[in-house]
């Protein structure tokens, strides 16, 4: 049977109802429009990998405590702070088919409310009480700020090459995705052994998901994904498809691209999209993002077996066996 979301969620189902409960206690606030929005952008959906990847990582090596409820809280208050932020520098006004919280209330709203629940997990951070934790998710903020600072000086410039492209994703996404099972692992008391390989599983992990993320937006549905298809290209982000149909495409195709990606904008939509396809940009995008799924299912060796452990393994082949 082929992983989905409810597969991959069933083994923790009790702890993901008590971070469920703990968002709901994190979230409360003296100001409302704090609560209205935190709420909004909470219950809007997605499919929750970071807090998952918390709660699988330390109860694959046998944690048997409670702090790994409010670590997998905060890594996705961490999480949704980046995408109230996002959703501001991006303009958006659609994630997961609705409304974005900055379209709704307005920028400066969105951003504030970000600030406030980075702030708020921090303030969980203490609460877990472990420096090494404390220390891995402090650096990957920094990471991840510099993650997306990189890509916004990256936009409309097409002689972004895969080495800068690999440089961004592993900073705005595969950071967090690495936080996720690292700090979970050493919540867990992992051997340094275990403790390597499961942050280097959340990397390649989140590597993986962010090469369909920009495949979807050339290949993906609309109804599907919650946000338009060619997003990217009108914004300008010179992701890997991109990147490599200029390799791969002739003088006439490399240049169309280059000024598309320079000018941002949907009107050579589908000339864009005929270029991808035709010079097997899009087959190279998915077998990048297999070599890395590939090479998170192989840190997993150092494991018990468990249904954790399956369940993990599961979470890598769905990266690249998913519509949205």
């Amino acid at each position: 049977m082929q992983p989905n979301a409810a597969s991959i969620h069933a083994p923790v189902a009790e702890d993901f109802a008590a971070v469920d409960r703990t968002i709901l206690d994190q979230l409360g606030s003296r100001v409302p429009l704090v609560e209205s929005i935190g709420h909004y952008i909470i219950e809007s959906g997605g499919k929750r990998l970071r807090p998952l990847l918390v709660l699988l990582a330390a109860r694959a090596l046998g944690y048997a405590g409670k702090h790994h409820i409010t670590l997998a809280t905060l890594i996705e208050f961490m999480h949704t702070s980046t995408l109230l932020h996002d959703d501001v520098v991006d303009e958006s006004s659609m994630r997961r088919g609705k409304q974005t919280a900055n379209d709704h209330w307005g920028n400066a709203p969105s951003v504030l409310v970000g600030d406030f629940l980075y702030s708020r997990s921090f303030q969980m951070m203490v609460e877990v009480g472990s420096m090494r934790v404390m220390e891995i998710l402090s650096a990957a903020t920094c990471t991840i700020a510099e993650g997306e600072v990189l890509q916004l000086t990256n936009i409309g410039n097409p002689n972004v090459d895969e080495a800068a492209y690999f440089e961004t994703i592993q900073g705005k996404t595969a950071m967090l995705f690495e936080a996720a099972s690292h700090s979970g692992a050493v919540l867990a008391d992992a051997s340094p052994e275990q403790e390597e390989a499961l942050k280097l599983y959340g990397r390649y992990l989140g590597l993986a998901f962010q090469l369909i993320d920009d495949l979807l937006d050339y290949q993906g549905d609309a109804d599907t994904m919650g946000k338009n298809v060619g997003d990217d290209l009108a914004e300008g982000k010179p992701t890997l498809p991109l990147i490599e149909a200029m390799n791969r495409g002739t003088e006439e195709q490399t240049q169309l691209i280059r000024k598309t990606i320079r000018k941002g904008g949907l009107e050579r939509l589908d000339d864009v999209l005929a270029i991808v396809s035709d010079t097997g940009a899009l087959d190279y995008t998915r077998q990048r993002a297999e070599e890395m799924a590939g090479m998170a299912l192989a840190q997993l060796n150092v494991l018990p077996e468990s249904r954790y452990r399956d369940t993990m393994a599961d979470l890598a082949r769905l990266a690249v066996n998913r519509k949205a």
